[in-house]
């Protein structure tokens, strides 16, 4: 089963407060400059080549403007934003939250921009599987902001956006679902039902429904979702390239292969031109047709396309970036299609180690990255191999997801194929009935593991 790990720091300017002393002019120039690298490398997807900038940026703060001064706050915001583009949580936290610190004193602790730097530590705890920790920080944001600018404004509505996201990254659909809708009333109404905000909020709110398996819900916002961005922003930008590929995404997942595969060959092209050959987004455009293709059986047309999205992935983003780990998992499930277990494992295996270190243990791309390995096992007949593997990924998923997501489901079935093939069928027969009762309870949809 293929996994997805979508984390998209956000480069926040933070607004000067009035009332603060402004900096010497060259001082403010010097770092307006490298902030201007910064962001320009970041949006080329440049990491690598931004954190030097970045770091110097802060390092320029600092010595001009005092470690307190709310531009001191941005560039940690920035540097932390680039470290977690690159999936380095761990060094990414610790400036946020330093960040958090900063503002809270400056600005006081109901400042909007206390609920930005909210909203950008909770998306790290989000990427980071945390969600417990995130949460209340969603919260508190979206609070703050219903408070200082009122119940109908732009950013109250992205505040509700990231706590739906919040709520469906974790299975939680029937709470997410009130949260996007009443986020696109407000962006629509303040907006206009034509704006790239009301775009990517039709988009989360279909992906919402394809997670359900609400294909008839979800094609229509995809469509409208797409018109929109490209009457605002021109057939050729990259956003353009995103709603192509999303609408893809739910093409391939009802198996409508002839209708998905020309959105991706568009989205890849507009990627390619607008952003260069080795941009990361051009690696998920590339991962996703040779997901299409492998769908297919196209095993000879999806290799070299999973080879191109890894390498660039490793050059862009580094050897032990969750995408890597994507991309390596990607791979081996093609090889594993095709019965090529010896080629398999070993990515298997290094995808495994990324997603523990860079993820942590308990979080569900963990769960899936050890099903995975264990699928390889059980294909081989290595039942004693795959068994602890379904084991600890059930554990995983049960106490990150809740006991009734889809993937418990998933894991209970693959764990019960198991013991059914070791002639445990008593046990076997206790978590399918487990896996039926999750079922009934889900809307009907595309479950393939």
């Amino acid at each position: 089963m293929p996994f997805r790990q979508k984390f998209t720091a956000r480069m926040t300017v933070f607004l000067m407060a009035a009332g603060l002393v402004a900096p010497l002019a060259a001082q403010q120039g010097s770092w307006e400059e490298l902030n201007g690298k910064v962001i320009s490398l970041y949006r080329q997807g440049k990491y690598a080549e931004a954190l030097s900038f970045a770091q110097e940026a802060l390092r320029v703060a600092e010595a001009s403007f005092g470690p307190e001064h709310p531009n001191v706050a941005r560039s940690l915001n920035n540097l932390a934003g680039l470290y977690g583009a690159q999936g380095k949580y761990t060094e990414a936290e610790p400036l946020y939250k330093r960040c958090l610190t900063i503002v809270e004193k400056a600005l006081g602790p109901d400042h909007p921009n206390v609920a930005t730097s909210l909203n950008n530590l909770a998306e790290l705890y989000r990427a980071e599987g945390k969600y417990a920790e995130a949460e209340p920080l969603d919260k508190r944001s979206l609070a703050i902001r219903e408070k200082a600018l009122g119940p109908d404004h732009p950013d109250v509505a992205g505040s509700l956006n990231n706590l739906a996201g919040l709520y469906k990254a974790q299975g939680k659909y029937a709470e997410a679902e009130p949260l996007y809708k009443r986020a696109l009333t407000i962006w629509e109404k303040d907006l206009g039902p034509d704006h790239p905000d009301v775009a990517g909020n039709l988009n989360n709110l279909a992906e919402l429904y394809s997670a359900q398996g609400k294909y008839a819900e979800a094609e229509p916002l995809h469509k409208r979702s797409l018109a929109i961005v490209e009457k605002a922003l021109g057939p050729d930008h990259p956003n353009v390239a995103t709603s192509l590929n999303n609408l893809a995404e739910l093409y391939r997942a009802q198996g409508k292969y002839p209708e998905a595969e020309p959105l991706y060959m568009r989205s890849l092209a507009i990627r390619e031109k607008a952003l260069g050959p080795d941009h990361p987004n051009v690696a998920t455009s590339l991962n996703s047709l040779a997901e299409l293709y492998k769908a297919q059986g196209k095993y000879a047309e999806a290799e070299p396309l999973y080879k191109r999205s890894l390498a660039i992935r490793e050059k862009a983003l580094g050897p032990d970036h969750p995408d890597v780990a994507t991309s390596l998992n990607d791979l081996a499930e093609l090889y594993r299609a095709q019965g090529k277990y010896p080629e398999a494992e070993p990515l298997y295996k290094r995808s495994l180690t990324i997603v523990e270190k860079a993820l942590g243990p308990d979080h569900p791309n963990v769960a899936t990255s050890l099903n995975n390995l264990a699928g390889l096992y059980n294909s081989q007949g290595r039942y004693a191999e795959a068994d602890p593997l379904y084991k600890r990924s059930l554990a995983i998923r049960e106490k990150a997801l809740g006991p009734d997501d889809p993937a418990v489901a998933r894991s209970l079935e693959n764990y019960g194929t198991l013991l059914r093939e070791t002639n445990r069928v008593a046990e076997a027969e206790k978590l399918e009935g487990r896996a039926r009762a999750i079922r009934a309870k889900q809307t009907p949809k595309n479950t393939a593991e």
